[in-house]
């Protein structure tokens, strides 16, 4: 093999393991309720057992109510060394009557994001404010105490 083949060979190797580099990670969390079985389920009729069959476990109940169930998804692509994006998300919340368990209500929630911006505030805190003398000549005396002269404090 001359020199100027193995040169090719290295930087089609190079170029390749560039490339895949470059390919997006996409991953899929939490349950992203699909269309077609949304429409599957029927308020007034449906019950939590059917729900369950036909969306599967709720990703999460309500803390303060055990008969509103939400199926939370996300979809998100990262590039590289950058933060993944999120490409797609969705919330459904499901509404059960709790006297008899049928659906009352389902419906796709409003997902926009907040901008929360970072304040630059400190918090102030309280205690005492030493020098660096006094922080290293503070502990002096106070260990190693000699235990058979019961004079030295």
């Amino acid at each position: 093999m001359t020199k100027s083949n193995l040169f090719l060979c290295a930087a089609v190797a190079a170029s390749a393991l560039t490339l895949m580099a470059c390919t997006p990670t996409k991953a899929t969390r939490g349950n992203i309720v699909e269309e077609y079985r949304l429409s599957e389920v029927t308020p007034g009729t449906s019950t939590q057992s059917d729900v369950m069959r036909v969306l599967g476990s709720p990703t999460t109940q309500d803390p303060f109510d055990p008969n509103v169930w939400y199926y939370i998804g996300q979809k998100t692509e990262k590039k590289g060394i950058l933060d993944p994006k999120v490409t797609d998300e969705k919330i459904v919340r499901a509404k059960f009557d709790p006297a008899t368990g049928i659906l009352t209500e389902i419906a796709e929630i409003d997902n926009s994001r907040n901008s929360i911006p970072i304040s630059k505030r400190k918090t102030p805190t309280s205690g005492n404010e030493m020098t660096a003398v006094q922080q290293m000549l503070g502990n002096l005396g106070k260990f190693n105490k000699d235990p058979g002269n019961p004079a030295v404090p």
